[in-house]
């Protein structure tokens, strides 16, 4: 699709249904499998929940970033096609934020709506709230995603975290060597791009 007809916002209230399923679609289930991101063959059960969301949208550092648009899609409605979560780190607030809830419609992955989305985030991070780092946390087995990570400069940091058994809130684990890692990238100065719409964050 054209991304330059994405419009990106922070979500509200009323899009925290529509979010959930897009974020369950993308990772989980059958119809997750109609794009790459997917992690049905690694877990089973939920990748988040309205609880999660919720606390999300309610962190006033952060923002719960949608990309939206108005006409039509090919494939699917208008509507939300993609999200992501911006928060400092709680490790490192001043240095750093967190990049999460990551999420495409499945029909849409590798049309770039996931590159444009990226973009938005880092220019909020960057300019907006002048942090100098992103980070996330991706299972290390994903090695198509981690390698997507690295064509848009994350490096991979051999930080690990427990990915934690026994939670059903972030799913049902299919196998029993499932860790994260942390990724890094340096963001770079912001150089100015023309006709770039804004998104302040709530209390940037």
């Amino acid at each position: 699709m054209n991304t330059g007809h994405l419009h990106f916002r922070a979500a509200t209230p009323a899009d925290l249904d529509g979010l959930l399923a897009l974020v369950q679609s993308a990772y989980r289930g059958e119809a997750s499998r109609a794009g790459w991101t997917t992690e049905a063959d690694l877990l089973d059960g939920q990748r988040t929940d309205l609880t999660d969301l919720q606390a999300c949208l309610a962190r006033a550092d952060s923002m719960l970033l949608v990309a939206e648009v108005s006409g039509d899609v090919d494939p699917g409605p208008p509507g939300i096609v993609a999200c992501a979560y911006i928060a400092p780190d709680d490790d490192d607030p001043t240095d750093a934020a967190q990049f999460g809830m990551f999420a495409v419609r499945p029909q849409l992955q590798g049309s770039g709506v996931g590159k444009a989305v990226m973009d938005e985030a880092e220019r909020i991070v960057r300019d907006e709230w002048q942090l100098p780092t992103m980070r996330m946390s991706v299972i290390d087995v994903r090695a198509e995603l981690i390698a997507f990570y690295q064509r848009r400069d994350y490096q991979r940091t051999g930080i690990h975290k427990p990915f934690p058994y026994g939670d059903e809130r972030f799913g049902l684990p299919r196998r029993a060597d499932l860790r994260f890692e942390i990724l890094e990238k340096h963001l770079r100065p912001h150089t100015g791009v023309a006709g770039k719409q804004p998104v302040s964050s709530p209390a940037a």
